[in-house]
């Protein structure tokens, strides 16, 4: 596990022995409103995913409950055949209702019908990296993943998914986990203000786990944004800029999956993200969660 070299911010990182940039990117935004149908601009998304992979990126988290499906067929007539650097990780553990919600679907039926829906969907044989979607809207619930956890582990002996992880995931869940088979990365929410896995993060670093943060920029309150937006606008940059950066110098193991639907918006956010804090901006900045 470790570091190399990239011509992206942050380097890159080995997940079992898949080597990806740290600076990935995130297909929920190129389903339509609420992550529910088709994109308004088909094109524009199938451009997202080729500037992607254009600029370098070697990480594409999805999963089949975007859209339904929109996101996964969308990546398969952008990339496919995929460059053999490109991998693609995805969720499993939640269906979509009529409503928009995200109702759990965890049943061993229910991740074995989904790892295959992925598989066909995105034109695979084998799935790079699968997660185990947990908890609720609300965030990591408490409780037993053994029972999901056990169907993916089956699913990797017979060769379908090479690695596996954890989403949304309380750190009791993640023990769980590791106890039942290795996992390389964790995906929860986790930004400049919300800091519930400062402790998990460091763990997982020193054992070469990977920690994905989703929402890297959301659930700051005005007075927390305006403490962003004061050392942006001293550093002449945005408060994404800073916000990735930040997460970026946090921890070699955290790594980025901002998503857009602009191929600008994507080109904006790799450029942002190479902005060197320094210690005195580290420091203001660690205040915001504190």
């Amino acid at each position: 596990m470790g570091l190399l070299s990239t011509s992206l911010p942050g380097g890159t990182w080995t997940l079992g022995d898949l080597t990806v940039s740290r600076f990935g990117y995130g297909a929920m935004q190129l389903a339509g409103p609420g992550v529910m149908g088709p994109p308004a601009d088909r094109d524009g998304a199938l451009a997202v995913l080729r500037e992607a992979v254009a600029l370098g990126i070697t990480h594409i988290d999805t999963a089949d409950a975007y859209g339904p499906r929109v996101t996964n067929e969308l990546i398969r007539e952008a990339l496919h055949p995929y460059p053999e650097s490109l991998h693609i990780v995805t969720k499993v553990g939640a269906n979509r209702d009529q409503h928009g919600g995200w109702p759990p679907a965890r049943q061993p039926e229910d991740v074995r019908r989904a790892v295959h829906e992925n598989l066909g969907a995105l034109g695979l044989e084998v799935l790079d990296l699968v997660n185990l979607r947990l908890g609720n809207a609300e965030g990591p619930q408490p409780g037993s993943l053994a029972g999901p956890f056990e169907t993916l582990v089956e699913l990797q002996q017979q060769g379908l998914i090479r690695h596996l992880g954890v989403s949304n995931a309380t750190e009791e869940q993640v023990a769980e986990a590791r106890s039942i088979a290795p996992i390389v990365c964790v995906q929860n929410m986790y930004n400049l203000a919300y800091r519930h896995d400062d402790e998990l993060i460091d763990t997982l670093a020193d054992e070469g786990v990977a920690y994905v943060p989703f929402f890297p920029l959301g659930g700051f309150s005005p007075l927390q944004s305006s403490a962003l937006a004061a050392v942006a606008a001293r550093l002449g940059a945005t408060p994404m800029a800073v916000a990735l950066s930040w997460l970026l110098q946090r921890s070699p193991n955290i790594l980025l999956i901002p998503g857009t639907s602009s191929v600008e918006h994507l080109r904006e956010n790799v450029a942002g993200a190479g902005l060197a804090l320094s210690d005195e901006d580290l420091a203001e900045l660690d205040e915001i969660g504190r």
